[in-house]
């Protein structure tokens, strides 16, 4: 089994973040990766360029970070409010799941990745709750969200 190493150019899900030197299939370096642009092969000339290549990163991340810091401050003035309708006896039809909550945030314009939410099971019951969403491994909101109970629907 070959094996090669290469200098990534760019974050690659799975892999690295750019200028991190990996060891991956010779084929998959060979066929995929440098043609496409994402890393360089890992010769003495490349790994003298690696420094520039973590200055772009510490850049990045640096940009990265400053943005999910401001989305977690629009996050944490929010408040929005949900209405569960119930039934005899108050008991709720339904539930406030991270689906929900992910479709409020985006209408007031904050776009997040759905599995950021932190929300253990669905809500059920009325009242204000605190929701922890995960931005970065560094950055996290908290979100606090009211459930209302509704009109009360009849059975027949």
């Amino acid at each position: 089994m070959a094996n090669a190493q290469v200098i990534l150019k760019e974050k690659i899900e799975g892999l690295g973040a750019e200028a991190d030197v990996v060891k991956v299939r010779a084929g998959y370096a060979r066929n995929f990766l440098i043609p496409q642009g994402k890393a360089y092969e890992a010769s003495r000339s490349n790994l003298r360029h690696v420094e520039a290549l973590k200055a772009a990163r510490a850049r990045r991340e640096a940009e990265e970070l400053l943005a999910f810091q401001e989305i977690a401050t629009k996050i944490s003035k929010l408040s929005p409010k949900f209405t569960l309708s119930t039934g005899q006896g108050g008991k709720a039809f339904g539930s406030v799941t991270s689906i929900d909550i992910h479709k409020e945030l985006e209408a007031n314009g904050i776009v997040i990745d759905r599995h950021a939410i932190d929300l253990e099971k669905p809500i059920k019951k009325s009242g204000k709750s605190d929701v922890s969403i995960r931005l970065h491994p560094q950055v996290a909101a908290i979100l606090t969200i009211s459930v209302e109970a509704g009109e009360e629907s009849e059975e027949n």
